[in-house]
This record gives C-alpha cells, structure tokens and sequence, in this order.
C-alpha cells in the first residue's frame, strides 16, 4: 500500500471508522473519480442495535456482522486497511497508525464511533459488562450460561442467575426484554436443578422513566411490559458503586448479581484526545454546520463521534444521514462547490421488549406499540443489515426464537463454557497448557 499519493493519482478519501456512517460515506462516493480507504481497527461492520440479542443467545456474532472487504465486490474504488489511528498531521494531510505507518489524504472522514462511558462510578469498569461490541456481547453470553452452569452444580434454595442492567435507554430495555422472554419461554425447564423465579432480572435506571426519548405513552407501555414479563425495576436512583458480587445505588440499595450489564452512556475513545481536533461533551469531535471538523477544510465528523450545535441523537438514522451527507460534500468540494449544512431528517425511534411486543416512534404516524410495532422493528432492522447471507440467518433465528412453534422450547446460541478438566473444575489441566 502506497503511504502517500503521487502526482497524477486520483483524489485519495481517508474513512476511519466501518460503521454505519463510514460505509454511509464509502457507499456515497462509489461513483466519484476517488480512491476510498477503510481503516478500522476490526475487520467487520458490526450492526449495533442487534448485539443484545448476540448477548442474550438469540444471533449468532456473525449475523450482526459484515466482512468490511467485501464492499469491494460492488465498488471497486474502496480498498481496506485494519488499523488503529494515532495521529493527525493536518497541515501535511497524512495520518499516523498505531504501528507506524504514515497514509497521506485529500480528504478525511473521523467516523470511529464511540465506547462506554462508566461515568466515573467506582468499579464500573472493573466490574461491570459493556454492550457496544460483538467480543463485549459474547462475554455477557458465556458468563450469563456460565453462571447457570455453577448454580446447577451446586443447588440450593437461594441459587439461581441475578442480572442487574444499568440504563434505562433503549439497549437496557431490549436487553431485559430478550433475557426475560428467554427466562419466561423455559429456560428454568432447561434448568431444574435451579429453583423456580430463582432468574431474576432489574434494570436500574436514574431517572423516574424508562425509554426517556420517545413518547410518554410508548415509555408508559414499556413500563408495563416489563413488569408484566417479571422484570424488577428500580427507578429514581443511580448507580453509586459496583461490586464484584452487585450494586450500591445512591439511595443505599445493595442489588446482589451475577452478571452487571452497563447500558448507560458513551463517550469518545481516549485516542481522540491524541488528534488535535476539538472536542465537545463526551470527548466528541465538534464540528460546523457542513460537519467538518471545526477549524479544518478536508477533515469532517460524522456519526457518533461527531458533535455539533444540533447535538443529534447517538443512533443509527443520525450516522447514517450524516455519512451520506459527507460524501456528498467530498463530492461538492472536488467539483469546485461549496458546501451545504446537514439537515437532520427524524425517521423515528424503534425498540422491541419481546415478543410481539415493541414501541415504535415513526414520523408521519402515530406511535405504535404491541405486535405491529414489533412486526416493523424486525422488518426494518433485517433490512438495514449489510448483506443477504445476514438478512436470512438473522430472520431465521428471530422465527426460531420468537415463533410460535419454537417459543415455549428455546435452545439458544451458547458459546465456548470452559469445559470441566481431569481434575474436576473447570481450569486447565495444569500438564496441559492453555492454548
């Protein structure tokens, strides 16, 4: 790979970050006189909305994913570098990898998206487990039937799975819906060594309502399907501490758990700070109207990591529009255009709570909620998914776990539980060396 463009070659376009609003930008430009290049530090596009149900044992981690060099087979101007970006020299128009490597740009889109934000809460982050990629999903898979595994071998009457979910967003109410149906549709049959009402899920939120964004009578129909589906719910108070075996609220509520998800917040990476670029609240990159970096002429923001007067929403529909949005600038300024603001476009809100049960929030219709809106949740988020191999597999594990012949007998997607060694446990044999 040439680190630098040479006279006579076409205009080089940098994209870091594969994600919604970096394959938004890529796709874009699949006809501009441009060469595109990918740098991720993963060789995947990764659909986020969908990790909890990796996590819950409804998808396998490879229907929510997307080989980032397969874009080549429709457009042939797009080549993929893995990689992890250090520096930006915006004067010499070359970024540095973290392993060295200098690639000089024409252009340069920050699309990198953002991580979790532990919000400073004391042990957090030694304790608790994220959702916001597909390795953090399968940890929360293998502890989560780990767990069960341990409370089967050694039952007693208070044994059993506790789960506590920080958030009260979308990610934490999908997340107790799917481990609730998968609970209610008969994992306890799957588990009789485990008592009976002995899997118990909480969601933890700060404020006094689930599901903050969307319309009061969808965050009221929310509340309710939870409960309705055994869910405890602890409103009004945070989270002052994790613990390895659960959480101290700031009323001075001990939660015992299992297993801790954290779905309450993101923030920026902490390499970002390394760039040079300013930044806003949450460590996002602040940008102007058109979304370039402030005070840049060829580096824009899009997506997560981008943040401007607007301050639009963390979700899929802003990265998707504003990476489109980017392209076409690209597109503009190498026509010798100027630029044009972005104009943010609110398709809607979607979030499922299980089966037939969701609350949708669409422009141009009246909120939805129930088995229609779940019917519009799958159906949009099978659509968006990169590829049809991804479309079909993930159809079909939704059918089987949320059909109606399969419902009450669940067998779920697990993953690799350490399996028990010569001596007894679950360690490895001390003559064989862990591989």
């Amino acid at each position: 790979m040439s680190d630098g463009k040479q006279h006579g070659h076409r205009p080089r376009v940098v994209v870091v970050g594969g994600g919604f609003a970096g394959v938004a930008v890529v796709r874009t430009l699949r006809k501009a006189d441009v060469d595109v290049l990918v740098i991720d530090r993963h060789i995947y596009n990764m659909f986020q909305p969908l990790l909890y149900q990796v996590a819950t044992a409804g998808l396998n981690p490879g229907d929510v994913t997307y080989f980032l060099r397969a874009l080549r087979y429709r457009q042939d101007n797009v080549r993929y570098r893995q990689g992890l970006l250090a520096a930006i020299d915006a004067d010499r128009r070359t970024i540095t990898l973290k392993d060295g490597e200098q690639i000089s740009f024409d252009f340069l889109v920050l699309a990198n998206g953002v991580t979790t934000n532990y919000m400073g809460t004391p042990g957090a982050k030694a304790h608790a487990r994220a959702i916001y990629t597909r390795s953090q999903a399968l940890v929360i898979r293998d502890e989560l039937f780990r767990s069960l595994e341990s409370s089967a071998a050694t039952p007693s009457a208070d044994d059993g799975l506790a789960v506590v979910i920080v958030g009260g967003g979308a990610t934490g109410v999908e997340m107790a819906g799917a481990l609730a149906e998968l609970r209610n549709q008969g994992l306890t049959r799957a588990y009789p060594e485990i008592a009976e009402g002995h899997i118990d899920i909480t969601v933890v939120q700060r404020g006094h309502e689930l599901l903050k964004p969307f319309a009061p009578r969808l965050r009221a129909y929310a509340h309710r399907a939870l409960l309705k589906r055994e869910v405890d719910l602890r409103l009004g108070a945070g989270v002052q501490e994790v613990r390895p075996d659960g959480v101290v609220l700031t009323d001075g509520t001990v939660i015992p758990a299992d297993v801790v998800v954290w779905a309450a917040g993101v923030s920026a990476h902490e390499e970002v700070a390394d760039w040079g670029l300013e930044q806003g609240y949450g460590g996002r990159i602040v940008t102007g109207a058109d979304l370039r970096v402030k005070g840049q002429d060829v580096i824009f923001a899009a997506g997560d990591i981008a943040i401007n007067d607007d301050d639009l929403p963390q979700l899929a529909q802003p990265a998707l529009q504003s990476g489109k949005h980017v392209g076409r600038q690209i597109k503009r300024l190498l026509a010798g255009e100027p630029t044009v603001p972005f104009h943010y476009i609110d398709k809607g809100m979607m979030a499922t709570i299980g089966r037939r049960s969701a609350v949708v929030q669409i422009r141009w219709l009246p909120p939805l909620s129930g088995a229609i809106a779940w019917y519009l949740w799958a159906g949009v988020h099978v659509f968006q998914l990169l590829g049809g191999r991804n479309r079909f597999a993930t159809f079909a594990n939704l059918v089987s776990r949320y059909g109606l012949l399969s419902y009450n007998k669940p067998i779920p997607i697990i993953g690799e539980i350490r399996p028990v060694r010569l001596h007894g446990d679950r360690d490895p044999d001390p003559e064989i060396p862990p591989r």
